[in-house]
């Protein structure tokens, strides 16, 4: 006979309540046992750690989201490593998009001009304009004189006086001195 006292009694009013099973064991299981193997496998596709481990983070994210559909899949770990590699070839296609970008924007810093290019400028600055581009169409494009007439519209007789005189300027303002002439 049982007392309400005795241990069998008190044993039979608790009720011992297992933990209720949650609604999300199975995605629990399937990422405890896929998580690795994944972010491995992005691992050697991005060859960062911290990158691999937020893709795979990502992909199981928004497989817990659809998880009531992704686990009817015949392989759900498929469908996770598809995201997970489509996240990490955008993240990658972005990447190089912006330093495309970044490259173009980059300031450029080119060397500094050698005296003789300064010299060279600054004759030719100081030249009229007929004179100056008559000799660089000739000098530095490689065009003949008849095809700077055509260009400028000019005969080819004013053409070919514009470089006469074009490199007399020229002489005059640059002075080629010699170590010997300085001695």
């Amino acid at each position: 006979m049982m007392t309400r006292d005795s241990p069998d009694a008190i044993l039979d009013s608790v009720s011992v309540e297992q933990p209720p099973l949650r609604a999300n064991q199975d995605f629990d299981d399937f990422y405890a046992a896929n998580v690795r193997a994944l972010t491995s496998q992005l691992l050697a596709y991005t060859g960062n750690k911290a990158e691999a481990e937020d893709l795979v983070a990502e992909a199981f994210c928004r497989a817990l989201a659809r998880w009531k559909k992704v686990r009817e899949y015949q392989n759900p770990v498929a469908w996770v490593r598809r995201v997970a590699w489509n996240l990490a070839t955008s993240q990658l296609r972005r990447r190089g998009v912006v330093q495309r970008f970044l490259n173009r924007q980059r300031e450029t810093h080119e060397t500094a001009p050698d005296g003789d290019r300064v010299d060279l400028m600054r004759a030719l600055a100081g030249i009229t304009p007929n004179h100056r581009k008559a000799v660089i169409l000739r000098y530095m494009a490689g065009l003949t004189v008849t095809e700077i007439a055509e260009q400028e519209g000019a005969a080819e007789a004013t053409v070919r006086s514009w470089l006469f005189r074009g490199k007399a300027a020229l002489a005059e303002r640059l002075t080629i001195q010699d170590e010997k002439e300085q001695r």
